[in-house]
């Protein structure tokens, strides 16, 4: 009897620790239930504070190297090459003979035309000494005058064509191809030699059309060579392109001197210093993603009281993904930077991170 007794009290207590604990975990579950319902009418979103910054406006741009000047040398007559004085890497000054053309023939030409010069020099005195006399009329001594003054030019012309037998270079520099060997038959405009001249480079860069107009002619440069990584270059600014390419950048070349090192067709880095100092210290930004529908529209959410507010500001410049902001915020302000698509001013926030 006592046995019995004993399990009904045990079974009692079992049955009462098991009620309590329904109860106890059916009110946490309808607290839990009532926290997330809370939360069910709240929108995610992800914030930033608006603050003041010195802005580094510093300006990169990449582009390769390309020579001073270069030109593609070629002859200036027909003829068969008999000669050629230079090899690929030989430095050549301007006007220095690179090739020769034959010019047996040409030399039979000059001689005849310096003969007949001769023969209308003796006419023309002949003529001259005559028409004092009243031997021959004006119209004879104009006509000698004439033939006179033919001889001569045929001489020059002459003249200019054995000069023209001498293939030489337009500019100073180095022989970068050779594209012609002795016995070759050669026309006018036909390229012969390829001449660079290197002395300084030109790096040409496209700079964006925002960033162009803080760069100016003359402006120093500073330069950086991807296989030269431990030398420092600076060039001067020399051409700003005043039209830009269809993807509205503009063509820019900085002049570098060369100390040796650099050629033609290397990789670079332009650095363009547009920093000016007061007017971009201490700026109030805010990234351009907290824009609604893009930063033209000058309108982003901040948050107020555990909602979206929607405010209207004036920007300024815009600095890679930060803008500036002229007005309309004072700094401090929680800006929202994602989940606006599924904002209204006034909804409901949760704030994560």
């Amino acid at each position: 009897m006592k046995k019995s007794l004993i399990y009904i009290i045990v079974a009692a207590l079992l049955i009462g620790w098991g009620a309590y604990t329904i109860v106890g975990n059916k009110a946490k579950q309808e607290k839990e239930v009532a926290e997330v319902a809370k939360q069910v009418d709240k929108i995610n979103v992800n914030v930033v504070t608006a603050s003041r910054e010195n802005i580094n406006t510093d300006y990169t741009a990449n582009g390769t190297f390309i020579p001073k000047q270069e030109t593609n040398q070629s002859a200036d007559i027909s003829g068969r090459v008999v000669s050629v004085y230079v090899k690929e890497g030989s430095r050549v000054g301007a006007g220095q003979v690179l090739a020769s053309i034959k010019r047996d023939a040409i030399e039979v030409d000059v001689t005849q035309a310096q003969n007949n010069l001769q023969n209308a020099i003796i006419d023309n005195q002949r003529y001259e000494n005559a028409y004092k006399t009243g031997g021959v009329t004006k119209q004879q001594l104009d006509n000698s005058r004439l033939q006179l003054k033919n001889a001569q030019a045929a001489v020059r012309s002459q003249s200019v064509r054995m000069n023209d037998t001498k293939v030489r270079a337009g500019i100073s520099g180095t022989i970068n191809k050779k594209m012609v060997e002795p016995g070759a038959v050669v026309s006018p405009g036909t390229p012969l030699f390829e001449i660079v001249n290197i002395n300084s480079l030109k790096l040409s860069v496209l700079v964006d059309e925002s960033q162009v107009g803080r760069i100016q002619i003359g402006q120093q440069v500073d330069i950086n060579v991807n296989v030269l990584p431990d030398e420092t270059f600076t060039g001067r600014i020399s051409f700003i392109a005043p039209k830009s390419d269809a993807s509205l950048n503009f063509p820019v070349e900085i002049e570098v001197a060369n100390n040796g090192k650099l050629k033609a067709g290397m990789y670079a880095t332009a650095l363009f210093k547009t920093n000016y100092g007061a007017e971009n210290q201490n700026m109030l930004v805010v990234p351009a993603e907290a824009f609604v529908n893009g930063v033209s529209s000058g309108q982003i959410f901040i948050v107020q009281n555990g909602t979206a507010k929607l405010v209207k500001v004036q920007t300024g410049k815009v600095y890679g993904d930060k803008v500036q902001i002229i007005s309309g915020l004072n700094g401090g302000e929680q800006v929202i930077t994602s989940g606006q698509i599924n904002l209204e001013n006034g909804s409901k926030i949760n704030i994560v991170k």
